[in-house]
């Protein structure tokens, strides 16, 4: 059984403890950004020329895994092909996960304008091709995909668009129970001008979020759900709601490395269970060491700041130049985190 699973089970069956906390990996971005998703290829002083490559990048990925400390990794389906074929979860504990759509607010190359527009329905990724598996790198020896995804909506306030993107969630938990396929539910906040009062927002997306699962029976239900973290109030109405509903925090914009771990302090503290973080654990100086101390503060074994400490010291032992210097890593930034900043 994967790790997932256990922590699912324990938090189900109302035993959860901070250890249960699952961190997942979001390494999707090639469905989105696409090529600067990899992040930069930084030297130790910080410096960099060029973005990685998919190999490069596939080798980082790689390296998370074998680290063994995060509970999923989501990627494409084209890098969990490869990952496959790489021998990278042979025996792992990780859950491997891929993006099951990639809706048109996630178009954000450079230079274009999709997201500027209400965000439309499309989906790439065959399920039937990675829950069954086609890889077959020896004769007699397959090797199967994953039968989980992240499906994802963005409701905008607009009956057309909101419209189309619940016909195309319904026609997706179609096709996910052909094959036998799980998945988690991201909503994202409006990605457009929706004329709601801002102070509304965090409830309308709250709403909408339990609106779109209220006809949805125990069978095709998401695993979890993964959403913006829109204030304490918004959070712990959501997680309280419905029990039964697991909910996650998404990580959002780089931000600082306080904004990081803050965000996962407070998200645990108004009743998240899950964190999926992407640009947050990607583009830190040094990926492994930023997912270690996640890890620390979402088990409550120290402080967000102590946190930011003890991943500048673990930079300066391996003679990794910061991007900020301590004290302005150490500032909270997003506003929604202001008001509940810890200590």
């Amino acid at each position: 059984m994967y790790r997932l699973d256990q922590k699912l089970s324990r938090i189900h069956a109302g035993r959860y403890t901070r250890d249960d906390f699952i961190i997942a990996d979001a390494k999707d971005g090639d469905m989105g950004p696409s090529m600067t998703s990899c992040g930069p290829r930084r030297g130790k002083d910080g410096t960099w020329t060029r973005y990685h490559t998919r190999p490069e990048f596939l080798e980082n990925i790689r390296a998370v895994v074998e680290q063994d400390i995060v509970d999923i990794m989501l990627t494409s389906a084209s890098n969990l092909e490869a990952l496959i074929e790489m021998g990278v979860y042979r025996d792992s504990a990780i859950k491997p996960a891929i993006r099951a759509n990639d809706t048109t607010d996630v178009w954000v190359g450079r230079g274009a304008a999709y997201a500027q527009k209400p965000s439309r329905p499309f989906r790439t990724a065959s399920l039937s091709r990675v829950a069954t598996g086609t890889i077959d790198p020896a004769p007699g020896a397959p090797i199967t995909g994953t039968d989980l995804g992240l499906y994802s909506i963005t409701f905008n306030n607009d009956l057309d668009h909101d419209y189309e993107s619940m016909e195309a969630f319904w026609e997706f938990r179609e096709d996910a129970a052909r094959n036998n396929f799980k998945y988690f539910l991201e909503v994202f906040n409006p990605n457009v001008a929706c004329g709601i009062d801002p102070e509304l927002l965090p409830h309308y997306v709250n709403d909408m979020i339990m609106r779109c699962i209220a006809g949805v029976t125990r069978a095709d239900r998401p695993r979890f759900l993964k959403i913006p973290f829109n204030g304490a109030k918004a959070m712990e109405e959501l997680a309280s709601y419905d029990p039964s509903t697991v909910v996650g925090v998404l990580g959002g914009g780089a931000g600082t490395t306080r904004d990081c771990f803050e965000l996962l302090h407070q998200a645990e503290r108004f009743g998240a269970r899950v964190a999926l973080f992407g640009r947050k654990i990607n583009l830190a100086e040094n990926p492994l060491a930023m997912i270690r101390f996640m890890r620390e503060v979402a088990s409550g074994n120290i402080s967000p700041s102590e946190a930011v400490k003890g991943y500048h010291d673990s930079l300066r032992k391996d003679g990794i130049t910061p991007i900020r210097d301590l004290a302005a890593d150490n500032e909270t930034t997003e506003a929604v985190l202001k008001p509940e900043q810890s200590k």
